[in-house]
């Protein structure tokens, strides 16, 4: 167990030394022939209009996020239900402290009205 991890950090050191070799050079053997197409904000071809810093729209963000939070406990939950019988009291009362946490924070969204789509 004692040199367990010297492949690993092996593994590492090569790794980030390709990343900076390989930006190492790119940056001194690449070509640089600026342009002011290439030089403008975006290279679709399209103008950039306005300004860049307009607020948008963030409630499907809100939304996905969300989901994200209560999919994990999914994730979570069906471990616990497969190995139910083998954690016992322990463990049931760990999941419904887990389950009730979930469910503040669900009724905390929903009161806030982050689930109304509009």
């Amino acid at each position: 167990m004692k040199g367990a991890y010297w492949p690993l950090i092996l593994v590492l050191l090569l790794g980030v030394g390709f990343g900076v070799v390989v930006v190492f050079f790119s940056a001194i053997l690449g070509p640089k022939r600026p342009d002011p197409i290439k030089l403008s904000p975006y290279e679709c071809g399209i103008d950039p209009i306005g300004d860049a810093r307009t607020p948008f729209f963030v409630h499907y963000y809100v939304i996905a996020l969300l989901f994200l939070i209560f999919d994990m406990e999914v994730v979570f939950t069906y471990p616990w239900a497969v190995s139910f019988r083998s954690l016992g009291l322990f463990g049931f009362i760990e999941m419904v402290v887990f389950i009730v946490v979930f469910l503040a924070i669900f009724v905390y969204v929903w009161g806030r009205g982050a689930l109304e789509w509009e």
